[in-house]
């Protein structure tokens, strides 16, 4: 994710990319041709290219507001993740009558750090990512193994947290209710995953990026012919600003449809698990604790 603060102009240009620079060259064909070269051909009438961008700015606008939901979605989901683990952090460490054992101790140890192990084995499922370093450093060994043949490794390591939980009550150590308070924020931890699943899964239509960019195409390639009768050597500068901000638009509909790609615009999730593991680890009493993560060049991922 850009932080606001930290956009600047070569953001934006290299956002853009080459688009601007052929666009500024197809300009600057046309103004030639039509200023010196006398082709007359090129003028085109004022109403077609109005209506044409008003269209199209509309159909951008509905995609992106689209676009922009599903991105909203997603952060909405990872938020209540924070919020879901934070709470079975707490319902863990409360889990049992008497924590004075070292089995005990164990238990509700485990519970917290498998905890933290989930938020990064989601973060790298919904990248697609097969990355182990966090999950290892978390689980018991041979589990963390196991992890490298299982097809979701988030929901496994929830799996895994049932398992402990349930045989906590099966031996005594704590009651049915506190049982079910935790297996209900599990459940919850449940329903987010699943809900960046869907979003992961289920793209917007084909439509929505073929379309537009094919639009897109046509409206950058005739605004120097509608401009250039009038505006004769400015045209190159009038059209290019305007081709830049319609591209823009439409760049950004594009990066905001898929907030799961770890590409710089995407929902932050290794900053938020870094947030869950730092809560986590204090709430069971750690000190030496990782630091927040930090933006790399005004970029937080």
């Amino acid at each position: 994710m850009i932080l606001p603060k930290e956009a600047k102009l070569y953001h934006t240009l290299h956002y853009i990319g080459w688009a601007i620079v052929v666009l500024f060259a197809w300009d600057v064909v046309v103004t030639i041709s039509y200023v010196y070269l006398g082709a007359s051909w090129l003028e085109l009438p004022s109403l077609p290219l109005p209506l044409l961008g008003t269209v199209l700015v509309l159909f951008l606008s509905f995609r992106n507001t689209t676009a922009y939901a599903r991105w909203w979605e997603a952060r909405t989901l990872w938020g209540a993740t924070i919020n879901a683990s934070r709470s079975f952090a707490r319902e863990a460490l409360t889990l049992l009558d008497d924590a004075s054992g070292l089995e005990e101790r164990a238990l509700v140890q485990a519970l917290v750090r498998r905890q933290i192990a989930f938020a990064h084995a989601l973060r790298n499922h919904l990248r697609k990512l097969k990355e182990y370093d966090d999950i290892d450093r978390f689980l018991p060994p041979d589990e963390a193994q196991r992890m490298r043949h299982v097809a979701n490794v988030p929901n496994a390591i929830l799996d895994g947290s049932a398992k402990l939980v349930a045989e906590a009550r099966a031996r005594g150590w704590t009651d049915s209710m506190r049982m079910h308070r935790i297996e209900s924020t599990m459940v919850d931890l449940s329903n987010a995953q699943g809900g960046m699943e869907r979003i992961k899964n289920t793209p917007l239509p084909a439509q929505y990026g073929f379309l537009p960019w094919i639009f897109t195409q046509i409206f950058c390639l005739l605004l120097p012919v509608g401009f250039v009768d009038s505006l004769r050597l400015y045209t190159p500068l009038a059209s290019t600003v305007v081709g830049f901000m319609v591209i823009g638009v439409m760049q950004i509909g594009d990066d905001l449809q898929d907030p799961f790609e770890n590409r710089e615009n995407d929902v932050p999730m290794t900053a938020m698990c870094r947030t869950i593991e730092i809560d986590l680890l204090q709430a069971m009493g750690e000190k030496d604790v990782p630091a927040p993560l930090q933006p790399v060049k005004g970029v937080l991922w």
